[in-house]
């Protein structure tokens, strides 16, 4: 198997191991995001918006992931946490939770569109397929941790999972022998899921980007990103389940996505009537249009110029006024003898000969 630390910055007696975790989940969130950049383009909106949400985002994200993690542990009966509250804060060991992160992250940045008068059905709709990307991408450290597996089976792509990394339940090596036991890659089936989701809403938004309302693809990311987890959650042992009941926390908020974005493209389409959705909008508001003028002005002054291009056109030409040449008067000539020869026409006038 992989080591999880790629390698570890050794300092002024400190040690800092750098995982394939981190950097596998860094991956996932950057590609995400410049697929929702790519989006913004398309769609004409400031595609450079991504990267200022993404400050807003990634912390909150970070560490609503690491406390539902934590809340979903304890709630399972994990003492850990409880019993020595500094292990809250080493993520390092792993423990991040896809639904704490959508979560804070989900109310960062709509505080962060709001503060910013941004539109926020823009902004989910093209968010949904690139979380489904990232996520699937994070799901690879999973597989290098040996984490987040199923039970036991004997079909050809089951894996090996090390001793050290078992569940209580299958800790028992005479019963699971490592070399002849496999369990079910998981991660793996939900990886899958992932891109098959993001890849049919991309499609959707492509094929049908002037029927889609805004809203419609954030409501199916909700409804296939939850109906893929709950389905997944079967096939997880590690996950903390409800006593009395065998289904696990994820499970139930899971299940609660789907819902809720099976009635909402329901009430988006007008199956449904809701009273809070009167308002809704009808096509995306982009920033870069705050500043134009209204298309019914701008379409006023374009027939006006029209107008005017027309009417010159139209005018007759105005003659041309002829040219008058104007009489000149004959200038004097002055001969050597100092009396003045008046010409005429260019020819010397007989009379002034006879005076002189």
């Amino acid at each position: 198997m992989i080591d999880p630390v790629i390698f570890t910055i050794r300092l002024f007696g400190f040690e800092w191991p750098v995982r394939w975790y981190g950097v596998i989940v860094m991956v996932g969130i950057i590609v995400g995001s410049l697929i929702v950049e790519r989006q913004l383009k398309r769609r004409g909106e400031n595609s450079e918006l991504i990267w200022d949400a993404l400050v807003w985002i990634l912390i909150p994200g970070i560490i609503g992931a690491r406390l539902w993690f934590v809340m979903n542990a304890t709630l399972g009966g994990d003492p850990a946490y409880s019993q020595n509250p500094s292990e809250i804060f080493r993520i390092w060991n792993g423990g991040l939770h896809i639904f704490g992160g959508l979560l804070f992250g989900g109310i960062a940045l709509l505080t962060y569109l709001r503060w910013n008068k941004l539109d926020a059905w823009l902004f989910l709709d093209l968010a949904g397929p690139a979380m489904l990307i990232g996520q699937a991408i994070g799901r690879i450290a999973n597989f290098i941790n040996q984490e987040l597996y199923g039970p036991p089976t004997t079909l050809p792509w089951g894996i090996k999972i090390d001793a050290n990394h078992r569940l209580a339940e299958f800790a028992d090596l005479n019963k699971y022998p490592v070399e002849t036991t496999r369990f079910h890659p998981t991660f793996a089936y939900e990886m899958l899921w992932n891109f098959f989701a993001a890849g049919l809403l991309l499609w959707l938004s492509r094929r049908y980007e002037k029927d889609l309302k805004p809203g419609a693809l954030f409501s199916g990311w909700l409804l296939l990103a939850g109906f893929g987890r709950v389905v997944i959650e079967f096939f997880r042992p590690d996950q903390p389940k409800i006593e009395g009941l065998g289904i696990s926390y994820s499970s139930i908020a899971a299940a609660l996505m789907a819902v809720t974005g099976a009635i909402m493209l329901m009430i988006r389409y007008k199956a449904i009537n809701a009273p809070f959705a009167e308002g809704w909008e009808e096509e995306y508001q982009l920033s870069t249009q705050v500043n134009k003028p209204p298309v019914e002005v701008v379409e006023e002054e374009q027939e006006e110029v029209v107008k005017v291009k027309t009417a010159r056109k139209a005018a007759p030409a105005r003659p041309r006024t002829a040219t008058v040449k104007r009489a000149t008067k004959a200038k004097p000539v002055v001969k050597e003898t100092g009396k003045p020869e008046i010409r005429s026409g260019g020819k010397t006038n007989s009379r002034a000969k006879k005076s002189s």
